[in-house]
């Protein structure tokens, strides 16, 4: 039983996984614009893709690999958010920050909401935040474009909208279930 429990530990989408958070940490040692930063930013981006992609299609997914995904997954968008931070502050509307707010009143209110409800951390792998994290994860390039704040107010509605089903979803939802993929599957599941 012991060695059972090894091996669903040590797992290639563990081992990507554990490179994300490790890498996030790295990161603050870099700032944009310079290219070990991106050249970090993005092997980070592509193992958070390669790490659940291998955990599906070699039937390797666990409870510890999803929470490991997203404590990574919140650890590196908070690094990156800090990296970019004095550019964003540089070009960014106020009224685009307002809204970047709001977005994080309903991300907590989702935590929150599940928490209370399921008596556990819950973030859903939804298309939604799939597509929220791919989104966010293009900001730092955006800001090299000469459309910097379209961009920027484009990711903000889709992770308003990500974060605004996310918590529909725990609302309604009796008991939590991370195969839920939208909001159209909350009666299926």
């Amino acid at each position: 039983m012991g060695n059972e429990n090894k091996t669903r530990i040590f797992t290639v989408p563990n081992f990507l996984t554990a490179f994300r958070i490790v890498g996030s940490l790295c990161l603050l040692f870099f700032k944009p614009p310079s290219l070990y930063f991106y050249i970090l930013y993005t092997l980070c981006g592509f193992s958070d893709v390669l790490d659940g992609f291998i955990a599906r299609t070699t039937g390797c997914t666990s409870e510890l690999g999803a929470k490991l995904d997203s404590i990574a997954d919140l650890l590196f968008y908070a690094v990156m958010v800090l990296s970019i931070m004095p550019t964003l502050i540089a070009i960014l509307p106020m009224w685009l920050w307002m809204a970047t707010a709001v977005v994080i009143l309903l991300r907590a209110a989702s935590y929150l909401t599940a928490a209370i409800k399921y008596g556990r951390f819950a973030s859903m792998h939804t298309y939604m935040n799939k597509l929220t994290g791919a989104a966010m994860f293009t900001m730092p390039y955006c800001l090299l474009a000469p459309c910097a704040v379209t961009l920027c107010a484009v990711i903000c509605s889709i992770a308003f909208l990500s974060s605004l089903e996310e918590l529909i979803i725990h609302l309604v939802r009796k008991e939590y279930n991370p195969g839920v993929k939208t909001i159209f599957d909350i009666r299926k599941y």
